[in-house]
């Protein structure tokens, strides 16, 4: 039997705030462990949380920037759970009435698009963190995490494939980036992903039934687990068992599930509403100002960058993996006057840089307009190609303008016809052999004798002139 996978992922994404969803806390990571906490947020009895305003305003931008319909009256729950790591023995959430609903996204898949649909967008406050002693059978409570500000985006079970999925929560990473509320950080855990895997008969409506998956720190992560999943059912389906429904955990040193436990259900956590907090009232002015601020969102951006300055596909989609990448090549295209060029420049010699120094766009020593001042050069004849690589080579080191280095060093390229036919002539009379080797019939040597009067002039030269006086030379011998 045919079996159709049916996939829906549930995206936890720590908010940039810095501090707590309902109390004054440090949401910094990694500092001393239980350093950052309050009576409020390690839930010592009688405090009153107070919502964090920056809260909703990040996760009014999320519902804004994926199609969502935003309730203007939302509250918050109480969802009850006893964990270690959950000081007041539940946890604030949304359940009823969250901010958000009835969303969508588009992602791009083999050349397409397709809509996934997003069920709601609430918000809550995350729990601590455990951390087990390697050597001894002790178990630490870390409460530095306690408290600090979630949206939990919930899509529809509208993904019918691994890479669908990887392709979903790749378009939802780099929204929440680009709007700047996340980082993204999936190894700190502030952008985490479960996700709700099960198969049925292909042409059936009916969904089968379903297994949750935890513990997966990166995109390929989640789809490695979900091609697993969906195997394993299909194995437990085809040798007459039932798949049960459960929570299973990712190894991804075996590169298999394991159960972990039965699945709860929401009657299990005991919701009811937060007596501590009153419900939130969003105004409409309020949802058209936080509208406003919006950046351009990287699916647009990618399009417009096809559309307005002429590159391929896989030059937009590398140029709009961050919102400072794209605003850096804007920059440098617009100063330049040549798209192309600078999309060569940026995804070439810039990001090799960057990322063989693990430097932010925004560290970068060289600045848009000192690159496209070098792609002027080159254009203009001023220097060569290969004299621009090691000029940019010391602009990275010193924050120099082009201009200044090439000064400085007497690089500029050498166009005076008279002196490049000189140094083709004393290139061609120190290489009888090769030269003679040329005349009779072997062609290939016209790059080396390129090359020697490149190198003669120690990079200097006009490679086109250089070119046109060789062959004229040569055709005449």
């Amino acid at each position: 039997m045919e079996y159709e996978p049916v996939i829906g992922l549930e995206v936890h994404a720590q908010l940039l705030t810095d501090t707590k969803i309902f109390c004054g806390c440090s949401t910094k990571f990694g500092d001393m462990p239980n350093s950052n906490t309050c009576p409020i947020c390690i839930g010592l009895p009688g405090v009153l949380p107070v919502l964090n305003r920056k809260v909703v305003e990040y996760a009014l931008k999320m519902a804004l920037a994926t199609n969502c319909s935003i309730n203007t009256n939302n509250g918050f729950a109480r969802k009850n759970y006893f964990y270690p790591d959950l000081p007041k023995g539940y946890q604030i959430s949304q359940y009823a009435y969250p901010i958000a609903e009835h969303g969508h996204l588009d992602v791009e898949l083999n050349g397409g698009k397709k809509r996934i649909g997003i069920t709601r967008i609430h918000m809550e406050e995350d729990a601590g963190k455990l951390i087990h002693d390697e050597d001894k059978p002790l178990s630490y409570v870390d409460f530095n995490r306690a408290g600090v500000p979630l949206i939990e985006i919930v899509s529809e079970p509208d993904m019918r494939s691994p890479e669908e999925g990887a392709a979903y929560l790749r378009r939802l990473h780099e929204i929440l980036v680009y709007l700047e509320i996340c980082d993204g950080n999936m190894e700190e855990g502030s952008f985490r992903c479960d996700a709700n895997v099960s198969i049925r008969p292909r042409g059936r409506e009916e969904f089968g039934t379903r297994a949750e998956l935890k513990n997966m720190n990166s995109f390929r992560n989640v789809q490695r687990a979900l091609e697993y999943e969906i195997e394993r059912q299909r194995n437990v389906l085809e040798a007459g068992g039932v798949v049960i429904q459960e929570t299973r955990l990712w190894d991804d040193y075996q590169g298999v599930t394991h159960s972990m436990r039965g699945k709860e259900e929401a009657h299990d956590y005991r919701y009811f509403p937060d007596p501590d907090l009153v419900d939130l009232s969003i105004s409409d002015e309020w949802i058209e100002e936080i509208g406003r601020t919006l950046p351009e969102l990287p699916l647009e951006k990618r399009e417009r960058f096809i559309s307005e300055y002429g590159i391929p596909p896989y030059d937009a989609q590398v140029l709009t993996t961050s919102r400072d990448l794209a605003d850096f090549y804007e920059q440098v295209a617009e100063c330049c006057g040549n798209p192309k060029i600078a999309s060569n420049w940026v995804m070439g010699d810039f990001l090799r840089y960057l990322n063989e120094e693990k430097r932010l766009v925004r560290e970068s020593p060289v600045t848009p307009r000192s690159l496209a001042d070098i792609i002027n050069l080159i254009e203009d004849g001023t220097i060569s190609g290969k004299i621009a690589k090691d000029v940019f080579e010391e602009m990275w080191k010193s924050a120099r303008p082009p201009g200044e280095i090439i000064k400085e060093k007497g690089l500029v390229q050498i166009t005076d016809t008279a002196m490049l036919e000189a140094a083709v002539d004393e290139v061609l009379k120190a290489n009888p052999s090769q030269l003679e080797e040329y005349k009779a019939g072997k062609e290939q040597l016209f790059g080396y004798f390129v090359g020697q009067t490149m190198k003669a002039t120690r990079g200097k030269a006009n490679p086109k002139i250089v070119n046109e006086i060789l062959r004229k030379k040569l055709a005449g011998l």
